[in-house]
């Protein structure tokens, strides 16, 4: 098993009396695909908002790549190489594919500071939006003001921005949340077809989607972890089964 990139010691996260997320550990090794997964209030949404810096952990730590990010905001947790999407999609809807990865790419520069900016895209930023987009399946939409493309497109479009920034791990909240089954199949082939170099972290509702994009699965009940095993052994699991997928019917 290659090294750790991610590791999260005793993470709470609590509001008032909640504790939305109960004393969770876990190790993500480098390059791993791997789904948490749970039933509604476990909270899956939580741990990553406490991974991406949204919400702060009440007790605990997390490492990521080697550096202590437990008390870090956001934008310094991306600029190490954390990137996400979200469930709702954020976009700018007015703009184009193409402003929308702009915007994206320089978000982490010094040039959004420039009040004499270009919106052109030099040497260096044109070459990696042409290839997020690519990779998202939809380089050939560069042009196209988002509002007019299809939902699933629009996902797409998240996770291409997500990658613009070259990020060495991507959380995915629910990729597929309400997409055809078509556009799952192809928000399935385009998280497939991402680089090893990406370690990939996703929620995701789809059960057959989910087991079958990743390498290891961490289910959550109630805050905490309930079992960590690889897709066929969640299948499996009398656990797994009663308080997700439902307890199984006999003849």
């Amino acid at each position: 098993m290659s090294e750790p990139i991610l590791t999260l010691t005793d993470v709470v996260v609590a509001f008032d009396a909640l504790r939305a997320v109960d004393g969770v550990s876990l190790t993500v090794p480098r390059g791993q695909r791997r789904a948490i997964i749970g039933p509604n209030g476990a909270g899956k949404t939580t741990l990553f908002n406490a991974i991406a810096g949204a919400v702060p952990p009440t007790s605990g730590k997390i490492l990521f790549d080697g550096h202590d990010v437990t008390r870090l905001p956001p934008h310094r947790r991306a600029q190490l190489g954390i990137s996400r999407t979200f469930q709702i999609t954020n976009l700018f809807p007015t703009l184009t594919v193409q402003d929308n990865m702009i915007l994206a790419l320089r978000g982490l520069s010094p040039r959004k500071f420039s009040l004499f900016g270009s919106s052109d895209t030099d040497a260096t930023e044109a070459p990696r939006i042409a290839a997020a987009l690519t990779a998202a399946r939809i380089g050939e939409r560069a042009n196209v003001i988002v509002k007019e493309m299809s939902y699933g497109e629009q996902r797409q479009l998240e996770i291409a921005i997500s990658l613009v920034t070259t990020p060495t791990m991507l959380l995915l909240d629910e990729p597929a949340a309400g997409l055809s089954p078509s556009e799952r199949s192809m928000i399935a082939e385009v998280i497939r077809s991402l680089s090893r170099d990406i370690t990939v972290v996703l929620i995701e509702h789809d059960m057959d989607l989910a087991l079958g994009l990743v390498d290891y699965v961490t289910c959550m009940f109630e805050g905490r972890v309930l079992v960590e095993q690889p897709p066929e052994g969640i299948r499996r699991n009398s656990q797994v089964q009663e308080v997700y997928l439902g307890k199984p019917r006999h003849a």
